[in-house]
């Protein structure tokens, strides 16, 4: 059973691989007909107890307005996939990579939202079609969401995607950081 110290660690973690900045990001785990969700809002980094938000997974209730905008995409994904944690991230490297479509051919993950502006909750069914036959996609220019047995598990796709699309982007030139190449 998840609980607020597996949401902090992961958090934390995000926050220090650099997958995150800010408030991006959001994480979930099922709990039979309910999930646990990241508050909108919430940063990563520094999570507390109050950050996560138990609500419905298939219906409303007086918490869901507090939980994170990507609800839809989560809830999505949980009614059509075995997942039980989802990790969502703005991986650097691997968000540079799906604007040129080298995510997918590097490692093929999906890239969806191709010439779509990128509005949270807009993509939940493709997302989640998405993830029937795989455990992460790409949103273009925005982010991954990556699938788990736990929260660790989807962590170490969405380390691991990155770590291969930083290989990529320094071996091709392909991204460039604020100083220059990297």
């Amino acid at each position: 059973m998840a609980n607020a110290l597996d949401f902090r660690e992961t958090g934390c973690r995000l926050a220090s691989e650099g997958l995150i900045s800010g408030v991006s990001g959001n994480l979930s785990r099922r709990l039979g007909s309910c999930l646990l969700i990241t508050a909108r809002g919430s940063d990563l980094g520094c999570l507390t107890s109050s950050d996560i938000v138990k609500t419905g997974l298939f219906t409303n209730d007086a918490l869901t307005p507090r939980a994170s905008s990507e609800l839809a995409v989560h809830r999505a994904i949980y009614r059509v996939t075995p997942a039980c944690a989802i990790v969502h991230a703005h991986p650097a490297h691997a968000v540079a990579l799906s604007v040129t479509d080298m995510a997918s051919d590097v490692a093929h993950v999906p890239i969806l939202g191709n010439g779509t502006e990128v509005v949270p909750g807009v993509f939940s069914e493709e997302i989640a079609a998405a993830l029937k036959n795989r455990s992460l996609v790409m949103v273009r220019g925005h982010g991954s969401f990556a699938t788990g047995e736990t929260l660790e598990a989807a962590l170490c796709l969405t380390i691991t995607f990155e770590e291969v699309c930083r290989v990529v982007c320094r071996e091709r030139g392909a991204c460039t950081t604020r100083w220059g190449r990297e």
